[in-house]
């Protein structure tokens, strides 16, 4: 299938450990040094511009790597400048929610910058369509609909995976208003929900397919690395 552009142009800032179970998987391993303790605040990364790839993209593996994790997840399109917001009237910035694929290669810690791991060409393919959220429309995707959606994952049309976001430690609301506490979110970005700890993997050569109710579907191709000294 032909690739489309990714539907926003905007910077986008993923999180992770913001679901109850990752951190049941991580069991004791988040009271050790050096955090001793599940996250006070959103523990932030960023996917920058060279990640951003729309459905149909066909996403290349770095030199080195024979294998991919596929974080499903949503990203909240911000449609107003968004700086201190109240969690009561945070929604009112939000323009819609994005399926999104969050690739990174497999890594143990999240204890350092994971900038090679979550940042390579291609890392962040995004669904077509943005999905209006509501009450901004009236008919627009409202909290609990998306909160009771299960996002699920296939490789090559086989289940790889599924997961709801009804664990969430931190809701849209309240993780608009602990981000936008320490930075402003401008109009296109987008604020990923956060993946799971040890999402599925894909291998090269395999295509991927995400299906998220009325958020729609996203499909991607995973590539080999170039060969050594070739140039993608």
């Amino acid at each position: 299938m032909p690739q489309q552009p990714p539907p926003v142009q905007g910077a986008v800032y993923g999180v992770v450990l913001n679901d109850r179970a990752s951190l049941a998987r991580l069991g004791a391993a988040v009271r050790e040094a050096p955090y001793k303790g599940e996250p006070k605040a959103p523990v932030l990364y960023i996917k920058p511009a060279n990640t951003l790839v729309g459905e149909g993209a066909e996403v290349r593996l770095p030199a080195g790597a024979d294998r991919v994790e596929i974080g499903a997840t949503v990203g909240i399109v911000i449609g107003a400048p968004a700086a201190r917001l109240d969690a009561a009237t945070a929604v009112q910035a939000v323009a819609g929610y994005v399926l999104v694929a969050d690739l990174s290669l497999p890594h143990a810690s999240y204890y350092r910058p994971a900038i090679r791991e979550k940042c390579f060409d291609g890392a962040c393919p995004m669904a077509a369509a943005i999905v209006p959220a509501a009450p901004a429309r009236p008919a627009g995707l409202a909290p609990a609909e998306l909160y009771a959606t299960t996002l699920r994952t296939f490789v090559d049309e086989a289940p790889a995976g599924e997961r709801t976001l009804a664990d969430l430690v931190r809701d849209v609301p309240r993780l608009l208003a602990d981000v936008t506490e320490f930075m402003t979110l401008r109009v296109g970005d987008v604020l990923l929900l956060g993946v799971q700890y040890q999402a599925p993997q894909a291998g090269a050569g395999t295509r991927v397919r995400i299906e998220g109710g009325r958020l729609g579907s996203l499909s991607f191709a995973i590539a080999p690395s170039p060969a050594e000294g070739q140039r993608p």
